[in-house]
Formats: structure tokens, sequence, C-alpha cells
């Protein structure tokens, strides 16, 4: 996809600050560490995202507006134990909340390090989407890092397990980031 504009459009640290926005929303979510922010830049051909080596860095919804139609909400990461329980309870309530608020969500891409595979925390998360009706695509990252019988081990068992399309994706050679951009402009 051609992007003639990206922009941070907000950062928001509860769900009672996130604004009233019809524009189409694709929700990022996944552990922390797992690659929300890098495949966001990827998508988006620039560096918009934050992206640090250190677990747990985003802590608020930040949303990118894309050629002023369509907003990409990074949510927090999940499951990182080094952050203070209070803080870690805040995010895990701004999750749940924004899950509980957001309107017009076409999408929520969960992310997945192909090395680790679905975890618990994983599992709530998925559990959550789905209660919410919204369509889910798993996103392998980091698959470079695997073999590619692996990835398609991986593949068969997210779709006789659970259901999900899983796309692998590498940030260093952008291996699917065009059939990512695809499923999003047809849940669009």
């Amino acid at each position: 996809m051609n992007i003639k504009r990206a922009e941070l459009a907000g950062t928001y640290f509860n769900a009672r600050q996130l604004p009233a926005d019809p524009r189409p929303k694709v929700l990022f979510l996944g552990r922390s560490n797992v690659g929300k922010s890098s495949l966001i830049n990827a998508l988006l051909g620039r560096r918009l995202a934050r992206t640090s080596a250190t677990p747990g860095k985003t802590l608020s919804v930040n949303y990118f507006a894309v050629d002023g139609r369509l907003l990409f909400a990074d949510l927090p990461g999940y499951g990182y134990a080094r952050v203070a329980k209070d803080e870690a309870a805040r995010v895990r309530r701004l999750i749940a909340d924004f899950l509980q608020r957001v309107e017009n969500a076409r999408l929520a891409l969960l992310l997945i390090d192909s090395r680790r595979g679905f975890l618990p925390a994983d599992l709530e998360t998925l559990a959550a989407l789905l209660e919410k009706s919204l369509p889910v695509l798993t996103i392998l990252t980091k698959s470079d890092k695997i073999s590619l019988s692996q990835q398609r081990n991986l593949i068969d068992q997210f779709k006789n397990k659970f259901g999900l399309l899983a796309i692998p994706f590498s940030i260093r050679s952008a291996a699917g980031r065009d059939e990512v951009w695809r499923r999003i402009q047809e849940a669009i």
C-alpha cells in the first residue's frame, strides 16, 4: 500500500481519554517485546512507533492516523514481569477497557513470537477478542528466526487448533508485509 501520510494521532493512558473517532481501526496486540511497534513501522514505511530493546516500554494506547482515513491502535504489551504490580494491573485494565469501548474496530492483529507460540496470556487475549466478535489475524513475528518447516507447522497449528489464519512476518526481510496489508484492506 502506498502511504502518503502517517502520524501519531494520540496517546492515551486510560480508557476515559480515548476519543470517539468514527474511522476504522486496526488493533495491534501481543506480549511485551513481540514486535508490535516494529510491525507498525514496517507497514507504514517509516519510524513512528517507538521501539525499544527493553520490554514493557509502551504503557499507553497509541493511535496512528494513516492517510487520515484509518487508525492503527498500538496497545501496550502484556505479560512482562519486571513492571511494578500496580502498573501491570493498570495496563491490563487499560487493554480490557479499550476492548470494551473501542468503536469501529475492523481487525485485531494478534502478534505471536514464532519462537514461543501461544502462551496463556495470548489465549486470554484471544478469548477477549473473540468475545468482542472482532476478526483476528495472527502475525507470527520473528519468523526469520525459525525454519520454514517450523513456520508451516505453526501455521497449521493455528488453523487447526484455533481456526486462525497466521502470517509469518520478518522485520529484516519484510516477509509477510504485503499479505498483512492485503488483509487490512479487506477488513476496512
